[in-house]
């Protein structure tokens, strides 16, 4: 399988990339989507600048796109199709890799995409349970922060501290559990940033503080990131260590029994 991997920022894309490659897949490509409204109905959009850097630490940074979009309802899933049919014509790839876990709305127009370029959709999480979806993926080493929240129920302290134990998992499905919002955030109730994982031969680190956009709605602003070996983010004044490569790479092979 020859990929173009479309990447986010968040872990849910970054899971689906990794397990394509863990399955043996070529990575011919990675794009980003870059809505230009932050009320897309498609995509992502906090952070997603800092997907290069993301690229970079897989070793793709020659080989990632920015692909903007309106951010307007469908007119942006057709902006996206004329985006990646320029990418296929120069990479010539067979699948797109998608992090979708619920949402039937955008699996349906990644589908679409998908047959329109004669290629494949790989979302290896697709329809699986949840709460074991969000405990797998910190226990297959992916490690992210939570960088914006929607949502009651999600305290404020929770932003930008690294999710790499399933100690810090279980409080965020205990608090789904007993707010109602879904606990991998499928309904938009939280963004996430991964900033170290088994397919980064570096790790991202970040600085920055939180700030209140409403009531119950906060954001990360970000005001340095790069890569890094011992990542470290900043947030404040309190400064979170993400435990080394090596550990979570073990933890990984743990997993996966090799």
């Amino acid at each position: 399988m020859r990929i173009c991997g479309l990447i986010s920022g968040g872990k849910d894309s970054a899971y689906a990339l990794y397990r394509a490659i863990k399955d043996g897949a070529e990575v011919a490509c990675l794009a980003s989507i870059m809505p230009s409204r932050p009320d897309s109905w498609m995509f992502h959009r906090p952070l997603v600048e800092l997907t290069r850097l993301q690229a970079e630490a897989m070793g793709f940074g020659d080989r990632h796109f920015m692909i903007p979009v309106s951010g307007v309802k469908e007119a942006e899933v057709e902006e996206l199709r004329e985006g990646l049919r320029g990418l296929k014509a120069r990479y010539d790839f067979d699948a797109i890799t998608v992090g979708g876990v619920a949402s039937r709305y955008q699996y349906d127009r990644f589908s679409a995409i998908a047959r329109d370029l004669g290629v494949k959709v790989f979302d290896p999480q697709w329809g699986e349970e949840p709460e074991e979806y969000l405990r797998r993926l910190v226990r297959e080493g992916i490690v992210f922060i939570i960088s914006q929240i929607t949502t009651a129920g999600l305290p404020e302290r929770l932003l930008g501290v690294p999710v790499q134990d399933e100690v810090q998992v279980e409080e965020i499905l205990s608090l789904s559990r007993r707010c109602g919002f879904h606990p991998a955030f499928e309904g938009g109730e939280a963004e996430t940033f991964v900033v170290a994982a088994p397919h980064f031969s570096r790790g991202i680190c970040l600085r920055g503080s939180r700030v209140k956009m409403a009531e119950y709605q906060y954001a990360l602003s970000v005001s340095e990131a790069r890569l890094c070996g011992d990542v470290v983010i900043v947030v404040d004044s309190e400064s979170y260590l993400v435990r080394r490569r090596s550990e979570f790479l073990a933890t990984a092979s743990r997993t996966s029994g090799t």
